[in-house]
């Protein structure tokens, strides 16, 4: 399968080396800067296209655009002319199939990798989870076996309508990014005391283990869940002097405790 690249960002980053490495042949990656196209094509050694998205080839099969959710419709727009009959799809979790036909193209999909994606970390593609969607039943085939490529695990690769991917991408709001910036403000909390983040990373790699085994509501520890008003009543005090924090402590434990029956 020929493709190309729309974007050069985290997700881009990641995919496409995944992809050139599963067996497609990645033809070109396109970023609205120089510098950024240059530097994944040359790590996945094609071509580099910037600007102007009528220079990108109309010889491929496929089109993933992984650029940011509030470009999506302009880029699918301006990719159209030329390429008719060409599959294109988005890696978006919150973004409806329906941009495509709203863009006047006849074969969308959607290849939502479900994963934190950084520049600075490579991710193990056989441990995502893939939630795909299309237009055409034989496009959709095609993407579930390009997900399959990647994961080397068909019970990773899901059928997802884009209600159930937004309901989806809001859950993984929670549990990663809610979770993280959680950390942030532990690693505050931390560095007034001077004491290294690292001191968490145990406790964080046992939450995470427990949750392979058992239910997020049983896995729950702490005073909150304990009911301890008495440490729940100090750490609030604790909490005086940065009241933005204190307002998130007061309410994740009250959300803890009636959470527990």
């Amino acid at each position: 399968m020929k493709i190309v690249i729309i974007g050069a960002g985290r997700v881009a980053t990641n995919l496409a080396p995944a992809l050139q490495q599963s067996g497609a042949q990645v033809l070109e990656v396109w970023s609205k800067h120089r510098a950024t196209a240059e530097t994944l094509a040359a790590r996945v050694g094609c071509k580099a296209v910037w600007g102007d998205l009528s220079q990108v080839t109309c010889e491929a099969d496929l089109y993933v655009i992984a650029v940011k959710d509030s470009a999506l419709a302009e880029v699918v727009s301006a990719l159209h002319p030329g390429r008719e009959d060409a599959l294109m799809v988005h890696t978006a979790g919150s973004m409806p199939l329906s941009l495509f036909a709203d863009a006047g193209h006849v074969r969308g999909g959607v290849f939502y990798p479900m994963q934190t994606f950084s520049k600075e970390r490579s991710v193990d593609f056989t441990q995502v989870h893939f939630f795909i969607e299309a237009s055409q039943t034989e496009d959709e085939a095609a993407l579930f076996r390009l997900a399959g490529a990647l994961t080397r695990n068909e019970a990773f690769v899901h059928r997802s309508t884009s209600a159930m991917r937004r309901r989806l991408h809001l859950a993984a709001v929670f549990a990663c990014n809610f979770t993280n910036h959680c950390c942030t403000l532990a690693d505050k909390l931390l560095d007034e005391v001077g004491l290294d983040f690292k001191v968490m990373l145990p406790l964080l790699d046992e939450t995470v283990a427990k949750l392979h085994q058992l239910p997020p509501s049983e896995a729950q520890t702490g005073p909150a869940a304990r009911h301890d008003e008495n440490v729940m009543g100090l750490q609030h005090a604790m909490l005086t002097d940065q009241p933005e924090i204190q307002r998130i402590y007061d309410m994740m434990s009250k959300s803890i405790k009636n959470s527990i029956t």
